[in-house]
C-alpha cells in the first residue's frame, strides 16, 4: 500500500482528497495544525514552516499533496501571508525531494495571474486563460503562488521528484452549491474569478491522477470545470464586465469556462464530472 501525506487535510478541500486517496487504496495521514471535524484518518499536529517537523510527518511517504496555506489575500498582514505561503511549500519540497519522495502535488491558484485581487481593475490579456498567460499579482498571496511554481521546478531540477501545481479555479465543496442561485445572474459579482469554480470532487480527483502520472517533470496545470458558475453565456459576460478584452481564443458560444482547463484534461486524463446545474437543484 501507497502511503500519501495530505497537508491541510482538516481544510475546506482536505476532506474530498484524504477520501479520494483512501477510496483507491492508499495509507493516507493528514498533517495539519489542528484536527479536522470528521477523521478520515490519522491526523498529525504539523507546523508546516517548521522543516524538522516536515521531515517528521513526510517519512516514509510515498507521496505529498500540499494543500496547507493561508488561502486568500488580504486575511492577513501581506508579509505573513507570504511568509506562511511559501516557506511551507518550501519545506514541503525541500523535504520530500531529501527524503526521495517521488511525487508532489502543490496547490497554486488563479489568483497567480493578478486579476482577482487586482485593485487596478486588470482584465485578461485574452480568454479563456490558458497556463501561458501572463501572471501579474499585486498582493502576496498571488506572488507566493508563483513562487511555490519556481520553488517546484528548482526541486525537480535538483532531485527529479514530479511536482505538479495546480492553479485552481474557485474550490466549491457541495454543500456551497446553495449559494449559486444568489449570484448566477450578477456578473459583476464573480468576475474577478472569470466565474470560475472547481467541485471538491473534481479536484480530488485531479490530485490523484497527478501522484499517480508519469513523466510530468514540473508544470503547472490550470483546475477549474467544464463551464462557468453563471446562468449567462460566456460571451456575455465578458462583453457586460470587460468590453475592453477583444482576444477570444476559442469559440464562446455557450457557457464555457474562462479558465482553460485544457492541459490538465489532457496530462492527466482527467474530466471534471460535476455541474453546479445538476448540483443546485435541491436548493431551488
Amino acid at each position: 500500500m501507497k502511503k500519501a501525506v495530505i497537508t491541510g487535510g482538516s481544510g475546506l478541500l482536505g476532506s474530498a482528497v484524504i477520501q479520494e486517496f483512501l477510496d483507491h487504496g492508499y495509507e493516507v495521514v493528514n498533517a495539519d495544525r489542528v484536527h479536522p471535524k470528521e477523521a478520515l484518518c490519522k491526523t498529525v499536529i504539523t507546523d508546516l514552516t517548521n522543516l524538522g517537523e516536515v521531515y517528521g510527518v513526510l517519512s516514509g511517504a510515498d507521496a505529498v499533496v500540499h494543500l496547507a496555506a493561508i488561502p486568500v489575500a488580504y486575511s492577513h498582514p501581506n508579509e505573513v501571508t507570504f511568509q506562511n505561503n511559501v516557506m511551507s511549500t518550501y519545506n514541503i519540497l525541500e523535504a520530500a525531494g531529501n527524503l526521495g519522495i517521488k511525487k508532489a502535488v502543490i496547490s497554486s491558484s488563479e489568483s497567480s495571474y493578478g486579476i482577482c485581487f487586482s485593485k487596478q481593475n486588470l482584465a485578461p490579456q485574452y480568454v479563456p486563460i490558458d497556463e501561458e498567460h501572463p501572471q501579474l499579482p499585486e498582493e502576496s498571496y498571488g506572488l507566493s503562488k508563483i513562487v511555490n511554481e519556481k520553488t517546484a521546478d528548482m526541486i525537480h531540477q535538483r532531485t527529479g521528484m514530479q511536482v505538479v501545481s495546480f492553479r485552481l479555479g474557485n474550490v466549491i465543496s457541495p454543500e456551497m452549491y446553495k449559494n449559486f442561485p444568489s449570484f448566477i445572474h450578477e456578473p459583476e459579482q464573480r468576475k474577478t474569478i472569470l466565474w470560475s469554480y472547481i467541485d471538491t470532487r473534481d479536484a480530488a480527483t485531479a490530485y490523484r491522477l497527478a501522484v499517480e502520472a508519469e513523466g510530468l517533470g514540473s508544470v503547472a496545470l490550470n483546475i477549474g470545470a467544464d463551464e462557468t458558475s453563471m446562468d449567462i453565456e460566456s460571451r456575455k459576460l465578458m462583453e457586460t464586465c470587460f468590453p475592453e478584452v477583444k482576444d477570444f481564443r476559442e469559440d464562446l458560444s455557450r457557457f464555457e469556462p474562462l479558465l482553460n482547463n485544457k492541459k490538465a484534461k489532457k496530462l492527466l486524463n482527467w474530466e471534471p464530472v460535476q455541474k453546479w446545474r445538476e448540483n443546485v437543484k435541491q436548493y431551488l
